[in-house]
């Protein structure tokens, strides 16, 4: 049975389980810490995207996003200056990069060869958090934290076009290539569809068993979308129907989750207890935790390279509280202690 048919649900379920029979029948490979690159310097971090074709991973620092050999770790050059910046999109059909800064309001639109900026794009929207961009309708889209709303921004004139009203708070998104977008609504517990056509809210569906979900994932291939909770759950929904189709344990403080479509396994990077939680798919419904792989405390981020099916997550040592602190005060970060862990394939470099 093909995938396009699979997806749009005009084959029977059982279909869709058989093909990813291999995934349940074969031995999964056991995954291991491979290297522990120290990249240092200043500055938090966010989210961080793989660019699969050039080998680079981009890692947001907040005023810069730094660029790193996938090979090996080195510094191949940055991006910035960036206000704040939370995440990086990639358009490789149009030659193009895109940061959203949370602090500066605005898009850097940046050349995915020489890094350099090439336009800064402000929009109305406070705190542009998660940014996609939607290649069927050369779209970017960031979403904003503070006025929980999305802005459309149309990639070839560089000009917002649209923006989106949502139901609270949203987090991190996912396009599925064919015009549909989805994102968490953090502070509502919800799932929310977009047409990216249209720049509308089609659908937005409560996530059961699931607070605050923040990373997202997407297996387009069976219409499944991953949502890691800071209930110490991964919830798997159906995105034809926004139907709950499982409730998966994972480890605490998750931020970022990943899919490897050829292996069949999910990755949720848990920053609390520093660990990784490894989930295989056993068929379209079912699922199995195979490991939570220790990594280290504050790894809550994370990217995958499909080529390699390496798992590339950042993390820091923190001085600890003083005795007297305010509220959510949060630790002072280690100098030069950040690092970029990288997980693949026990046995491989």
């Amino acid at each position: 049975m093909s995938k396009t048919l699979c997806f749009i649900g005009t084959c029977l379920a059982v279909a869709c389980a058989m093909s990813v029979a291999s995934a349940k029948d074969a031995a999964a490979p056991a995954y291991a810490v491979s290297a522990h690159w120290n990249v240092g310097g200043p500055g938090g971090w966010d989210y961080l995207a793989v660019d699969e074709a050039g080998q680079r991973l981009f890692v947001t620092r907040g005023d810069r996003v730094a660029v790193l050999d996938l090979a090996n770790g080195k510094s191949l050059g940055q991006v910035g200056p960036t206000n704040g910046v939370h995440g990086v999109a990639l358009a490789p059909s149009l030659g193009k990069g895109y940061a959203s800064n949370g602090k500066g309001d605005s898009v850097t639109v940046f050349d995915l060869k020489t890094l350099a900026t090439t336009a800064t794009i402000a929009i109305e929207g406070h705190n542009p958090d998660a940014i996609v961009f939607d290649a069927p309708t050369a779209r970017v889209l960031t979403f904003n934290g503070r006025s929980h709303d999305a802005t459309v921004i149309d990639a070839k004139t560089e000009r917002p076009i649209a923006t989106i009203a949502l139901s609270g708070r949203p987090e991190f998104a996912v396009s599925d290539g064919n015009g549909r977008l989805y994102l968490n609504i953090e502070d509502r517990g919800e799932l929310t569809a977009i047409d990216t056509k249209s720049a509308k809210v089609i659908a937005t569906w409560p996530l059961k068993d699931c607070e605050e979900p923040s990373g997202l994932a997407l297996d387009a291939e069976h219409g499944r979308l991953f949502s890691v909770c800071q209930n110490d759950h991964m919830i798997v929904t159906d995105a034809r129907t926004g139907h709950h189709v499982a409730s998966v344990a994972i480890g605490k403080g998750p931020d970022a989750v990943a899919f490897d479509a050829e292996r069949h396994l999910v990755f949720s990077s848990n920053g609390d207890d520093g660990t990784l939680t490894i989930v295989r798919q056993q068929s379209a419904d079912r699922y199995e935790v195979l490991a939570n792989l220790p990594t280290q405390h504050s790894a809550r981020t994370l990217a995958l390279d499909p080529r390699s099916h390496r798992v590339f997550l950042a993390a820091a040592e923190f001085e600890p509280l003083p005795e007297k602190h305010e509220p959510h005060q949060r630790p002072a970060m280690k100098a030069d202690t950040f690092a970029v862990l990288v997980v693949g394939p026990a046995g491989t470099p």
